[in-house]
Protein backbone atom coordinates (compact mmCIF):
# COMPACT_ATOMS: atom_id res chain seq x y z
CA UNK A 1 0.00 0.00 0.00
CA UNK A 2 1.09 3.51 -1.24
CA UNK A 3 1.62 5.59 1.73
CA UNK A 4 0.78 9.33 1.28
CA UNK A 5 3.48 11.99 2.79
CA UNK A 6 2.10 15.03 2.72
CA UNK A 7 4.85 18.23 3.17
CA UNK A 8 3.88 21.62 3.98
CA UNK A 9 5.37 24.58 1.90
CA UNK A 10 6.80 26.05 4.80
CA UNK A 11 8.88 23.08 4.98
CA UNK A 12 10.59 23.82 1.76
CA UNK A 13 10.39 27.59 1.73
CA UNK A 14 14.19 27.59 2.58
CA UNK A 15 15.03 26.15 -0.95
CA UNK A 16 12.39 28.65 -2.21
CA UNK A 17 13.32 31.68 -0.87
CA UNK A 18 16.00 34.37 -1.51
CA UNK A 19 18.38 35.52 1.51
CA UNK A 20 18.54 38.85 0.22
CA UNK A 21 14.88 40.02 0.12
CA UNK A 22 13.33 37.23 1.71
CA UNK A 23 10.78 36.26 -0.99
CA UNK A 24 10.72 33.86 -3.32
CA UNK A 25 12.94 33.45 -6.38
CA UNK A 26 12.15 35.61 -8.84
CA UNK A 27 14.37 35.27 -11.81
CA UNK A 28 16.42 32.46 -9.87
CA UNK A 29 20.24 32.87 -10.63
CA UNK A 30 22.91 30.94 -9.11
CA UNK A 31 26.24 31.78 -8.04
CA UNK A 32 28.96 29.10 -10.23
CA UNK A 33 31.47 28.37 -7.74
CA UNK A 34 29.02 27.81 -4.56
CA UNK A 35 25.52 27.41 -6.28
CA UNK A 36 23.45 29.02 -4.10
CA UNK A 37 20.96 30.95 -5.96
CA UNK A 38 19.15 34.50 -5.28
CA UNK A 39 16.44 36.74 -6.98
CA UNK A 40 18.73 37.80 -10.19
CA UNK A 41 18.26 41.81 -9.03
CA UNK A 42 18.78 41.03 -5.52
CA UNK A 43 22.42 39.05 -6.31
CA UNK A 44 23.21 41.85 -9.00
CA UNK A 45 22.80 44.42 -7.23
CA UNK A 46 24.34 42.79 -4.08
CA UNK A 47 28.04 42.08 -6.32
CA UNK A 48 27.72 45.68 -7.55
CA UNK A 49 29.56 46.54 -4.30
CA UNK A 50 30.66 43.07 -2.92
CA UNK A 51 32.23 40.01 -4.43
CA UNK A 52 31.56 37.45 -2.05
CA UNK A 53 28.62 35.13 -1.65
CA UNK A 54 26.28 36.41 0.56
CA UNK A 55 25.62 33.14 2.19
CA UNK A 56 28.94 31.44 2.21
CA UNK A 57 31.58 34.13 1.26
CA UNK A 58 33.34 32.69 -1.31
CA UNK A 59 34.68 34.47 -3.55
CA UNK A 60 32.32 34.85 -6.84
CA UNK A 61 35.12 36.58 -9.02
CA UNK A 62 38.05 38.80 -8.34
CA UNK A 63 36.84 41.77 -10.61
CA UNK A 64 33.96 41.07 -12.71
CA UNK A 65 31.41 39.27 -10.39
CA UNK A 66 28.53 39.22 -12.23
CA UNK A 67 30.47 36.80 -14.98
CA UNK A 68 29.97 34.44 -12.59
CA UNK A 69 26.06 33.72 -11.84
CA UNK A 70 23.63 32.13 -14.59
CA UNK A 71 20.37 32.21 -14.58
CA UNK A 72 18.64 28.71 -13.26
CA UNK A 73 15.59 28.60 -15.11
CA UNK A 74 14.57 24.90 -13.71
CA UNK A 75 14.74 25.80 -10.06
CA UNK A 76 12.46 29.06 -11.10
CA UNK A 77 9.51 26.92 -12.90
CA UNK A 78 9.52 24.68 -9.65
CA UNK A 79 9.16 27.80 -7.66
CA UNK A 80 6.65 28.69 -9.97
CA UNK A 81 4.80 25.23 -9.70
CA UNK A 82 4.98 25.03 -6.15
CA UNK A 83 4.02 28.68 -4.79
CA UNK A 84 -0.20 29.31 -5.88
CA UNK A 85 -0.37 32.40 -7.74
CA UNK A 86 3.49 33.30 -7.86
CA UNK A 87 3.81 33.07 -11.48
CA UNK A 88 0.69 35.27 -11.89
CA UNK A 89 0.72 37.71 -9.81
CA UNK A 90 4.60 38.42 -10.78
CA UNK A 91 3.32 38.23 -14.84
CA UNK A 92 0.74 41.39 -13.82
CA UNK A 93 3.60 43.08 -11.51
CA UNK A 94 5.83 43.17 -14.86
CA UNK A 95 2.80 44.10 -16.98
CA UNK A 96 1.95 47.50 -14.47
CA UNK A 97 5.45 48.42 -14.74
CA UNK A 98 5.75 48.71 -18.29
CA UNK A 99 2.27 50.35 -18.43
CA UNK A 100 3.65 52.60 -16.14
CA UNK A 101 6.67 53.34 -17.97
CA UNK A 102 6.46 52.50 -21.59
CA UNK A 103 9.73 53.73 -22.22
CA UNK A 104 11.29 51.18 -20.22
CA UNK A 105 13.95 48.78 -21.80
CA UNK A 106 12.99 45.34 -21.45
CA UNK A 107 16.36 43.39 -20.88
CA UNK A 108 16.05 40.40 -23.57
CA UNK A 109 12.84 41.42 -25.33
CA UNK A 110 10.90 38.26 -24.10
CA UNK A 111 7.48 37.95 -23.56
CA UNK A 112 7.90 36.84 -20.02
CA UNK A 113 10.05 39.57 -19.53
CA UNK A 114 7.09 42.12 -20.29
CA UNK A 115 4.61 39.74 -18.14
CA UNK A 116 2.43 38.47 -21.39
CA UNK A 117 2.99 35.07 -20.64
CA UNK A 118 0.08 33.40 -19.07
CA UNK A 119 -0.23 30.38 -17.05
CA UNK A 120 -1.19 28.32 -19.81
CA UNK A 121 0.97 29.42 -22.16
CA UNK A 122 3.46 28.99 -19.61
CA UNK A 123 2.75 25.15 -19.35
CA UNK A 124 1.40 26.03 -15.07
CA UNK A 125 -2.09 24.18 -14.03
CA UNK A 126 -3.86 25.38 -11.42
CA UNK A 127 -6.28 22.97 -9.21
CA UNK A 128 -9.44 24.00 -11.01
CA UNK A 129 -7.98 24.01 -14.32
CA UNK A 130 -10.01 21.35 -16.82
CA UNK A 131 -8.05 18.66 -18.03
CA UNK A 132 -8.49 16.66 -20.96
CA UNK A 133 -7.47 12.86 -21.35
CA UNK A 134 -8.25 9.97 -23.14
CA UNK A 135 -8.31 6.62 -21.02
CA UNK A 136 -7.96 3.14 -22.76
CA UNK A 137 -8.17 -0.64 -21.46
CA UNK A 138 -4.49 -1.99 -20.71
CA UNK A 139 -3.76 -4.82 -23.02
CA UNK A 140 -0.97 -6.37 -21.68
CA UNK A 141 -0.36 -9.94 -23.11
CA UNK A 142 -3.24 -11.77 -25.12
CA UNK A 143 -3.11 -14.18 -22.96
CA UNK A 144 -4.02 -11.75 -19.81
CA UNK A 145 -6.55 -10.03 -21.93
CA UNK A 146 -8.77 -13.46 -22.33
CA UNK A 147 -8.44 -13.92 -19.06
CA UNK A 148 -10.26 -10.30 -18.17
CA UNK A 149 -13.22 -10.46 -20.88
CA UNK A 150 -15.68 -12.84 -19.80
CA UNK A 151 -17.58 -13.88 -22.91
CA UNK A 152 -16.47 -11.01 -25.04
CA UNK A 153 -14.59 -10.70 -28.31
CA UNK A 154 -11.22 -8.97 -27.70
CA UNK A 155 -11.29 -6.66 -30.78
CA UNK A 156 -14.58 -5.26 -30.28
CA UNK A 157 -13.08 -4.83 -26.71
CA UNK A 158 -9.96 -3.09 -28.11
CA UNK A 159 -12.11 -0.77 -30.65
CA UNK A 160 -14.45 0.80 -27.65
CA UNK A 161 -11.82 0.24 -25.28
CA UNK A 162 -11.31 4.41 -25.32
CA UNK A 163 -13.08 6.67 -23.16
CA UNK A 164 -12.66 10.45 -22.80
CA UNK A 165 -12.74 12.57 -20.28
CA UNK A 166 -12.65 15.90 -18.86
CA UNK A 167 -11.92 15.94 -14.86
CA UNK A 168 -10.18 18.79 -12.66
CA UNK A 169 -6.57 18.99 -12.13
CA UNK A 170 -6.83 18.48 -8.65
CA UNK A 171 -8.41 14.85 -9.25
CA UNK A 172 -6.54 12.13 -7.54
CA UNK A 173 -5.84 8.89 -9.33
CA UNK A 174 -7.81 6.95 -6.56
CA UNK A 175 -10.74 9.26 -7.59
CA UNK A 176 -10.41 8.46 -11.02
CA UNK A 177 -10.30 5.01 -10.12
CA UNK A 178 -13.17 5.08 -8.12
CA UNK A 179 -14.90 6.67 -10.99
CA UNK A 180 -14.08 4.34 -13.78
CA UNK A 181 -14.99 1.43 -11.62
CA UNK A 182 -18.92 2.85 -11.29
CA UNK A 183 -18.67 3.95 -15.05
CA UNK A 184 -17.60 0.37 -16.56
CA UNK A 185 -19.82 -1.62 -14.14
CA UNK A 186 -16.27 -3.23 -13.29
CA UNK A 187 -17.16 -5.86 -10.49
CA UNK A 188 -15.85 -5.61 -7.21
CA UNK A 189 -13.07 -8.62 -7.34
CA UNK A 190 -11.02 -6.97 -10.18
CA UNK A 191 -8.80 -4.56 -9.08
CA UNK A 192 -8.54 -1.20 -10.84
CA UNK A 193 -5.33 0.50 -11.60
CA UNK A 194 -4.57 3.46 -13.37
CA UNK A 195 -1.62 3.09 -15.65
CA UNK A 196 0.72 5.84 -17.63
CA UNK A 197 2.18 3.90 -20.62
CA UNK A 198 3.02 0.96 -18.63
CA UNK A 199 4.00 2.64 -15.22
CA UNK A 200 0.80 2.23 -12.38
CA UNK A 201 0.50 5.40 -11.34
CA UNK A 202 0.25 6.25 -7.10
CA UNK A 203 -3.22 6.81 -5.67
CA UNK A 204 -2.45 9.98 -3.91
CA UNK A 205 -0.85 11.78 -7.12
CA UNK A 206 -3.01 14.36 -9.03
CA UNK A 207 -4.11 14.81 -12.92
CA UNK A 208 -1.39 17.90 -12.13
CA UNK A 209 0.83 16.18 -10.48
CA UNK A 210 1.32 13.74 -13.68
CA UNK A 211 1.22 16.26 -15.97
CA UNK A 212 4.41 17.72 -14.40
CA UNK A 213 6.02 14.48 -14.11
CA UNK A 214 5.42 13.09 -17.14
CA UNK A 215 5.87 14.37 -20.58
CA UNK A 216 2.54 16.22 -21.91
CA UNK A 217 1.89 18.86 -24.22
CA UNK A 218 -1.48 21.21 -24.62
CA UNK A 219 -3.13 21.37 -27.83
CA UNK A 220 -4.27 24.52 -29.30
CA UNK A 221 -4.59 25.96 -26.07
CA UNK A 222 -6.30 22.91 -24.38
CA UNK A 223 -5.51 21.37 -21.50
CA UNK A 224 -2.77 18.33 -21.40
CA UNK A 225 -4.19 15.16 -23.37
Amino acid sequence: MHRTTRIKITELNPHLMCALCGGYFIDATTIVECLHSFCKTCIVRYLETNKYCPMCDVQVHKTRPLLSIRSDKTLQDIVYKLVPGLFKDEMKRRRDFYAAYPMAEVPNGSNEDRGEVSEQDKGNLTDDEIVSLSIEFYEGSREEKKGTVENGDLEKEKKNGVRFLRCPAAMTVMHLAKFLRNKMDVPSKYKVEVLYEDEPLKEYYTLMDIAYIYPWRRVSGAAPI
